[in-house]
């Protein structure tokens, strides 16, 4: 009897543990509506995967709407996304159907993925998923901020320029008014005949070319415009603005960047870790293309061009746009990854252009008056903090990137 009790006993607390167990495991699976998770989870599907997916519409992969729901488990996600040829291979009938049901292309493998980077995706997927339908207003593009049309030293000259002719006409009426004034102090003496035929000269086109007044007139106006003329050319060596030269493929911001809003950082991969942001190598091109190829049965058209490069194994040879001299040092991932500029900021509204050109001057007046003007990033990273609270013993006003030695030579030139 005993005997019966202990074995039912421990049964039944057999049963207790595993279902706690399993309950547990429940749990830890649970994808997470915290902001937290869904906005790390947004950054990091709009830099990974929404070149290939969209949440509710299918792209070069299928939508991703409830995937956590279609997909036999949570784990099974996380072992496709780390390695998606290693589970195809293994023979599971869900991994082969997404295979065969999308032209057999393999997705990338993203191995350097934590499963809570994986549970931060889904996190943000659901919350996707759950929206509302609501209205959508069109967005502008991106205004530039931050250094204005850069064109200073123009500005002043014009604005000198327009100054000396104001003194000019000024100078003439003042001339003409002594003219009156003497002509009429004159006629009340008693002059000459000959000495009146000279007061009273009538005015004439002649008379008036002839004068050493407007000679001088002339020539000053001449030299001024000709000062400007050679000024605005000095100010304007080495400026490439609105350079926008023909590319050996005729690659569309609009469609890729605009249309179907591929984040900048998934083709140019060394803006958020390095000096250069990195021009796309033909193998992330083919990360699409090898499922998009319009024109290849003819053996025409742009991405045909790209297919052929990356089949003879030789790079594209695009043209550089935006160059600054070697005597100047500029790093993008202190610009992106610190202080959180926008791309457009210094590229102008890259995603309505056909044609890339250079949107800003890029020149050193058009970099000092952007950390004039600019406040610096300090949310988040301790490194500015006792920055921040010497700035505030100091002044009322937000910390400006010159405040921090943003102006200082040696930031640029070393």
């Amino acid at each position: 009897m005993n005997r019966n009790f202990i074995s039912s006993a421990c049964k039944f607390l057999s049963l207790v543990f595993v279902f706690a167990f399993l309950n547990l495991t429940s749990n830890a699976q649970e994808i997470s509506k915290e902001p937290a998770a869904i906005s790390a989870g947004e950054t990091l599907f709009n830099a990974n995967c929404k070149a290939c997916h969209r949440v509710k519409s299918k792209l070069v992969g299928p939508a991703l709407q409830n995937v956590y729901d279609r997909a036999p488990s949570i784990d099974w996600i996380k072992s496709f996304v780390k390695n998606s040829s290693g589970v195809i291979a293994s023979g599971d009938d869900y991994a082969n159907k997404l295979y065969n049901e999308f032209n057999k292309t393999q997705m990338t493998a993203f191995s350097s993925f934590k499963d809570a980077d994986i549970m931060n995706i889904l996190a943000y997927i659901k919350a996707e998923t759950e929206k509302v339908a609501v209205t959508q207003v069109p967005n502008g593009p991106v205004p530039p901020t931050g250094g204005g049309d850069g064109g200073v030293s123009k500005t002043y000259l014009d604005v000198i320029l327009a100054g000396m002719l104001l003194i000019l006409v000024l100078l003439l009426i003042i001339l003409g008014f002594l003219v009156s004034a003497l002509k009429r102090f004159l006629d009340q003496k008693e002059l000459s005949e000959e000495e009146k035929e000279v007061v009273h000269s009538p005015i004439t086109l002649g008379t008036v070319t002839s004068s050493s007044g407007f000679i001088f007139i002339v020539v000053f106006l001449a030299g001024a415009l000709g000062f400007k003329a050679v000024i605005n050319g000095l100010y304007s060596i080495g400026i490439q603005q609105g350079y926008a030269p023909k590319q050996p493929i005729a690659f569309s911001h609009k469609i890729h960047a605009g249309q179907l809003e591929i984040d900048c950082k998934y083709c140019h991969v060394g803006v958020m870790k390095g000096k250069s942001a990195t021009i796309p190598s033909v193998n992330i091109c083919m990360n699409c293309h090898n499922q998009i190829k319009e024109g290849q049965q003819t053996g025409t058209g742009e991405i045909a061009k790209i297919t052929a490069a990356w089949e003879n194994k030789k790079p594209i040879e695009w043209v550089r746009i935006h160059n600054l001299p070697d005597l100047a040092y500029f790093n993008h991932s202190q610009h992106v990854n610190v202080a959180g500029v926008e791309c457009q900021t210094c590229h102008g509204p890259i995603e309505t252009m056909d044609v890339v050109r250079q949107h800003s001057l890029l020149t050193m007046g058009w970099c000092i008056d952007c950390h004039r003007k600019t406040d610096v990033n300090t949310k988040g990273n301790a490194y500015y903090d006792k920055l921040v609270e010497l700035h505030k013993e100091k002044s009322k006003t937000p910390m400006k990137v010159e405040d921090e030695g943003g102006l200082e030579c040696a930031k640029c030139h070393y």
